[in-house]
């Protein structure tokens, strides 16, 4: 199983910037479909965007295209999320996630096999 290691994310005001990290363990990161996904208090967790693994597709949810991306840096074992002009209903505990074959789905979060810890995005309005 792939241990991720979450980073980043804390308190920013309307319209500002962020940048979680996600650093994988185990071999063979380029290949894994890595996700990333939100909860807020109440809500059930939602997809947020995701990269598929060995050079493939990268996919956002609606309420993100344009202000999100989702970067990887192989060489590093790690995955980004580039957050900009953050909404107060941004506001999250964002978590990411690895599949080591390819999910049939990358937007349900049901089909991946390891989570981080979750890390707290707090946008101030």
């Amino acid at each position: 199983q792939v241990q991720l290691v979450q980073s980043g994310g804390g308190l920013v005001q309307a319209g500002g910037s962020l940048r979680l990290s996600c650093a994988a363990s185990g071999r063979n990161f380029y290949s894994f479909d890595m996700g990333w996904f939100r909860q807020a208090p109440g809500k059930e967790r939602e997809f947020v965007g995701a990269n598929r693994g060995s050079g493939g597709a990268t996919f956002y949810a609606e309420a993100v295209k344009g202000r999100v991306t989702v970067s990887r840096d192989n060489t590093k074992n790690t995955m980004y999320l580039q957050m900009n002009s953050l909404k107060s209903e941004d506001t999250a505990v964002y978590y990411c996630a690895a599949r080591i074959n390819p999910t049939p789905n990358v937007r349900d979060p049901q089909w991946y096999d390891s989570w981080g810890q979750g890390t707290q995005v707090t946008v101030s309005s």
